[in-house]
């Protein structure tokens, strides 16, 4: 099998409807339980249940909308023909005075506790009860649970003090956890799974949770330790990737967009993707209609209309040398079709800018574009859509955050000579780091840099103390902005739940 189609084509295979509204519900099936699982495909078959509810994390309304749009890499300002403004959705976001009845937000809820969590749940569930054994069963019930751990992750990154519920068998509305007690299932969960796993990247676990996976998901959860629970656990986050590194599975890749290709399962230094697929995953990873103008389709090859919504904040860029090869991961200046002429629609030249004069009215082709997936031709929304995995992890993440654990010990020294390290940096077209160059303010925006729209940027600007900071267009925020409101709906379905502070 391709491994494009390896996770992507399990949507096709026993898709159940979640509807609840809670981490629980009871899903019933109409398969008897001894008469299926009766080896690991079809228990992966299964689990492909849990893994196909990753697709809808780059959606125009999920999580990693959310967190991009807060975020001073990405913004969404009403336009001058009165499109995009939504009743002041995206604003809210952008300026960090999020309604707890933003529909953006109660989506992204939704991703991570009704689709993912819940998910996981009754996968679990069900592979638990199978009486059906064989090898490799406890591995896919290892994959499941760190899989569910990546939703939790997400969960207390967001929200805090979240609803918990690990037993799908459990009627009773899911109580409120605090990040502690969160924190510690998490490393528990993962630290008891993690050698059950498979270490070595295959195309048969392509898409799917290895050792690499869930060493580098526990160094994210140790980075950020003392801002979730005031303790820094940095020695903890150079041990779980030196975990990652040991295992010689990845390397930098020498072209930087080879790990955003279309066609990227060749990539050696992606460690975790979602898998998508043009036809079975449509209408999740359509980024060319969110973000591009249609006089786009000139280059691009695209079908139908763009809904020129999503642009790059003025004054990202700026973070980029000149020369910095990552800086062609966005569309500005002068456009080109496909021929490489350049585009001249009605006598005007087609040119995105940097710069958007009026936050209220941008005009149609104001503001940077994404391009950092590759774009392939012909793409036309609710037809067919991207076919690039989507990267969730990659080894670039493993090195900069054993060098940011580093550097916060004042051992950065130990790895500035590393040869992958430095090639990070020598593919950008840029010098490796010297010791003296890394500062607090170098390192974030090295961060920005490699990682841009990677759903990276608000969890690091607010690691490094500058979440609150007004920039372009949006005002200082107070320290209860770190986090989002609980949604309105959710709060009414259980009164267990207290809402975060300043909402």
């Amino acid at each position: 099998m391709n491994k494009k189609f390896a996770i992507a084509s399990l949507a096709l295979v026993l898709i159940g409807s979640f509807s609840c509204t809670n981490l629980d519900e009871q899903v019933y099936s109409e398969i008897p339980i001894d008469k299926f699982f009766k080896n690991e495909e079809e228990i992966l078959m299964n689990a492909g249940r849990a893994y196909t509810k990753l697709q809808s994390y780059p959606e125009e309304f999920s999580l990693w909308t959310l967190d991009e749009l807060a975020s001073d890499e990405m913004v969404a300002p009403g336009r001058d023909d009165g499109w995009v403004w939504d009743n002041g959705r995206w604003d809210q976001i952008h300026k960090h005075s999020v309604s707890p009845n933003n529909k953006i937000l109660t989506q992204a809820w939704e991703f991570v506790f009704k689709d993912g969590i819940s998910s996981c749940n009754q996968v679990i569930y069900l592979t638990e009860i199978s009486p059906v054994e064989f090898e490799g069963k406890d591995k896919i019930l290892a994959e499941l649970k760190i899989l569910r751990a990546l939703f939790y992750y997400w969960g207390i990154d967001n929200w805090g003090n979240i609803p918990f519920s690990i037993d799908f068998t459990d009627k009773d509305l899911p109580p409120q956890k605090d990040r502690q007690f969160v924190y510690n299932y998490l490393i528990e969960e993962i630290i008891s799974n993690i050698n059950k796993l498979e270490g070595v990247p295959t195309p048969m676990n392509y898409g799917r949770v290895t050792k690499s996976m869930a060493y580098s998901l526990l160094a994210k959860i140790y980075l950020n330790a003392q801002e979730w629970i005031g303790v820094p656990k940095w020695q903890e986050a150079v041990n779980a990737c030196d975990s990652v590194i040991k295992l010689n599975a990845y390397q930098i890749e020498d072209d930087y967009f080879t790990n955003f290709k279309v066609y990227n399962e060749g990539s050696k230094e992606n460690i975790f993707v979602i898998p998508m697929h043009s036809i079975y995953t449509k209408d999740n990873f359509y980024w060319y209609t969110l973000t591009l103008n249609d006089a786009s389709r000139a280059t691009f090859d695209f079908i139908g209309a763009m809904w020129d919504e999503f642009v790059i904040e003025p004054g990202f860029l700026d973070k980029f040398d000149n020369n910095d090869i990552r800086k062609n991961a966005f569309l500005f200046g002068q456009q080109k079709d496909k021929n490489g002429n350049n585009i001249v629609i009605d006598g005007e030249s087609f040119i995105y800018t940097t710069t958007i004069d009026n936050y209220m009215a941008r005009k149609k082709w104001e503001g940077a574009r994404i391009a950092k997936y590759e774009y392939q031709p012909n793409l036309e929304y609710y037809v067919n859509d991207m076919e690039n995995d989507f990267v969730i992890f990659r080894y670039a993440d493993v090195l900069y955050t054993k060098l940011e654990a580093l550097y916060r010990l004042g051992r950065a020294g130990e790895m500035i000579s590393d040869p992958q390290l430095q090639k990070i940096r020598t593919r950008a077209g840029l010098t490796p780091y010297a010791l003296g160059d890394i500062t607090n303010t170098e390192l974030l925006n090295e961060l920005a840099r490699e990682f841009a729209v990677e759903g990276h940027r608000r969890q690091d600007m607010i690691r490094f103390g500058v979440w609150g900071n007004p920039w372009w267009n949006k005002p200082a925020s107070s320290p209860d902005m770190k986090l989002f409101p609980i949604p309105t709906t959710v709060l009414n379905a259980n009164p267990n739940l207290t809402q975060n502070p300043g909402y």
